[in-house]
């Protein structure tokens, strides 16, 4: 059993993530975007850090999220690993209050306040984040208007699970918050059912996650159309049909990126080393 915390574990996972390869269209050990590259996402993890052993402290879980934005924030890249860290930060929070599991991540997310939600508009501030327009007549509520939409989220009385919930049928990131991080927690477990080197495991949970499931990130940044394409692809490198490093260049060089697929392998990643990969 490893001697690390679960603030490294956290941090640590955020390192593998971005180490596995192919991660067809991510940003891994081989390719790059010109303006979003490795080193930007190793400094995001370790700029996260202190955000997230707030969570491990037991702070507020909307507060602990933003501050670790902000410190992912600190590499001229920008967003790196914003939909991670909403991810990891309740898992990291379940996990320092007793053992791992989908119910306890699930009592996490329920018992957030107005205030996380008040957190979570804040932490829009820091970076620019692909999101959709807010339905008609959910304007004051646009995530993008930061501290802007605070008030109109305290008038309502939404904690940060309500808010989720909202987006949840749009959103993978937020559906795992409404959904017990169903898909988290069972990419964990392919991952420690694999073997072989961790970056390789991370390659092919990766890509069993994009061939299950659109990414929703390529939903809103690229189309229906292209998540349907990018989904049956992976489908057919899981097959053997298509080659892996082929989609990963044909993607990259589309800027078609699967930044949820990328999320969730992260959050996959830590509740597998708190379930003892080793590494």
């Amino acid at each position: 059993m490893s001697g690390r915390t679960t603030v490294q574990n956290a941090e640590l996972a955020l390192l593998l993530e971005v180490t596995g390869t192919p991660k067809p269209g991510n940003v891994d050990r081989r390719r790059e975007f010109e303006d979003l590259r490795f080193e930007h996402f190793m400094a995001g993890a370790v700029g996260a850090r202190p955000g997230l052993a707030r969570a491990a402290d037991g702070e507020r879980i909307g507060h602990a999220f933003e501050r670790a934005v902000a410190g992912m924030a600190d590499q001229s890249a920008g967003n790196t690993q914003f939909g991670a860290l909403l991810l990891l930060t309740p898992l990291v929070a379940a996990a320092s209050t007793g053992e791992l599991t989908p119910s306890d991540a699930d009592r996490a997310v329920r018992a957030t306040t107005v205030a996380d939600a008040a957190d979570f508009y804040r932490a829009f501030e820091h970076v620019d984040v692909a999101v959709d327009e807010p339905p008609a007549g959910l304007e004051p509520l646009d995530v993008r208007r930061g501290s802007d939409a605070i008030p109109a989220v305290e008038d309502r009385g939404l904690t940060l699970f309500d808010v989720m919930a909202r987006s949840a049928d749009v959103d993978g990131i937020a559906a795992e918050w409404t959904g017990q991080f169903g898909r988290t927690f069972d990419a964990a477990e392919s991952i420690l059912d694999d073997d072989g080197p961790v970056p390789a495991r991370t390659s092919r949970a990766f890509l069993e996650l994009l061939a299950d499931e659109r990414d929703t990130f390529v939903v809103t940044r690229n189309g229906p159309e292209a998540a349907t394409e990018v989904k049956r692809r992976a489908r057919a490198v899981r097959t053997g049909a298509e080659d892996a490093t082929a989609l990963a260049e044909d993607l990259v060089a589309r800027e078609i990126n699967p930044g949820t697929t990328a999320d969730l392998v992260a959050g996959a990643l830590f509740v597998a080393l708190e379930r003892g990969l080793v590494v």
